[in-house]
């Protein structure tokens, strides 16, 4: 089981970290379809930051923020925005995920709409990574809590 930190100093650095780690995920995650990086990564940074709520202020009070089931939700919400491009790419005459045919209904050329076909990949990348990632630490880390109900 997963106990909150005794130390002050710990939780006071992890709660002022956390805005910073945030908006360096979202900042990865922006630019992934500049430069290296992007959905995957930035997903990963995010589920980092939740993960070091949890081992600095424990699990309890954030499992109200992150239980399984919003992490299930989340990640549904991630694939069905990456197959929702995918397939209206496909419904607009064009192959999965070319996003160049998307310029037709978001009135931009198509270098343009494939960076913003992009964009809305990554962002449903991220969530589904970042909500995967905090599935997995709970399914690792809360498998003592399982075990000890199903003992009593």
């Amino acid at each position: 089981m997963i106990r909150e930190s005794d130390d002050v100093i710990v939780k006071t650095v992890a709660r002022l970290l956390m805005p910073f780690i945030t908006i360096y995920a979202l900042y990865v995650v922006m630019h992934g379809h500049y430069s290296p990086g992007g959905g995957f990564q930035g997903g990963v940074i995010l589920a980092a930051g939740f993960i070091l709520l949890v081992v600095t202020q424990g699990i309890a009070p954030i499992r109200k923020r992150m239980s399984e089931k919003i992490a299930v939700i989340i990640s549904s919400i991630g694939l069905s925005i990456y197959a929702g491009i995918g397939a209206l790419c496909l419904i607009l005459g064009g192959g999965y995920l070319d996003y160049g045919i998307l310029s037709r209904i978001l009135s931009v050329d198509r270098a343009e709409a494939r960076s913003l076909g992009i964009l809305g990949v990554e962002i449903g990348v991220a969530l589904g990574v970042m909500a995967v990632m905090c599935t997995i630490f709970f399914a690792i880390f809360t498998l003592d809590e399982k075990n000890d109900r199903r003992n009593e």
